[in-house]
């Protein structure tokens, strides 16, 4: 059994000035990956098993959320999306592929992938779309209507204190 090499982060992010503006989420994935990397490096492959997170973006519009989701080379048969209540789930799987030779590095995820967002209001379930172009998931869930922000007008009344004689 081999023993797992720990690697050190390099000196450029170690030597960062005061202040220096850090993204947790990045570095949250990448100690994910590390920690995969080692597991599979330990136990042989069982980490594949566990469902991984693909990236993506949520942004809000007056009328709708929109979620894009990145999955390079998967195709939409493979995809399952489900809407309950405030909560889109998407999962599905990458698949290994045949190859003929000696794999010598692999840095592409495959297996089982889940990706979860509970929306903040309340939305319109049954004209959810979804659409895949270039490998990104596009999911598009209105807001319902009692969730969509209203303008409402102000009349302005005149108070006429005058006195008949």
């Amino acid at each position: 059994m081999a023993t797992p090499i720990r690697h050190h982060r390099d000196a450029a992010m170690q030597a960062r000035p005061l202040g220096w503006a850090r993204n947790p989420l990045t570095e949250f994935d990448q100690l994910l990956s590390e920690m995969s990397g080692l597991m599979e490096s330990t136990v042989g492959g069982a980490a594949t098993a566990v469902a991984w997170t693909p990236p993506a973006d949520v942004t809000e519009s007056d009328d709708a959320f929109h979620v894009e989701i990145e999955l390079p080379g998967v195709k939409s048969k493979d995809i399952d999306v489900e809407a309950n209540g405030q909560e889109v789930v998407v999962t599905g799987e990458i698949k290994e592929k045949e190859r003929k030779g000696v794999l010598r590095r692999s840095t592409r995820r495959t297996g089982a992938f889940e990706y979860r967002l509970r929306l903040p209001g309340e939305v319109d379930t049954e004209k959810i779309n979804a659409q895949m172009s270039d490998g990104v998931l596009t999911i598009t869930v209105p807001k319902a209507e009692v969730a969509k922000p209203r303008h409402v007008e102000i009349s302005e009344t005149s108070e006429s204190t005058g006195s008949s004689g």
